[in-house]
């Protein structure tokens, strides 16, 4: 693969990791607004109406907490494209290729495709990618009683 093709891959990773989290983002935020909604609707009997307006409360706080997080993993990938880490050596934005698997670093998508490939998307702070971060070409590690050998990392 040329680096013109590697710098490509990358890029449709990362765009593929942005599409999916802002999807999260939308939908957290959505199901916010609508629990939110449905709390403020008018309802007749007091005591039934604050026991579900409890119940409203705690469902918009959970999709605000999903909110945040979707948020918070959109900035990390804004840096993204920023972290150069050397040739060879795993970390933010490595694509990772072993005998078994291909990794993008980025955040905890699971399985992302680019040109019905299949890659994994994991976060720089996994145990995976903690077992695979010191580890160059040609290396081999283990993770879960799996071994896996390294065979290229850009």
């Amino acid at each position: 693969m040329t680096t013109t093709q590697r710098t490509t891959l990358k890029q449709r990773l990362l765009a593929e990791c942005r599409r999916m989290q802002q999807l999260k983002a939308d939908h957290a935020r959505q199901a916010m607004l609508a629990v939110q909604e449905s709390a403020l609707e008018d309802h007749s009997a007091e005591d039934v109406f604050e026991s579900f307006r409890e119940t409203c409360q705690r469902q918009r706080d959970l999709f605000a907490r999903q909110l945040d997080e979707a948020l918070s993993g959109l900035q990390v990938l804004q840096r993204v494209p920023e972290a150069r880490s050397p040739k060879n050596q795993v970390g933010l934005g490595s694509v990772v290729i072993t005998n078994t698997q291909r990794f993008y670093v980025s955040l905890s998508l699971g399985e992302i495709r680019v040109d019905d490939t299949a890659y994994f998307a994991l976060s720089a702070f996994s145990p995976l990618f903690q077992a695979m971060a010191p580890h160059h070409p040609g290396d081999t590690f283990q993770f879960r009683g799996q071994t896996y050998r390294i065979q290229e990392i850009f």
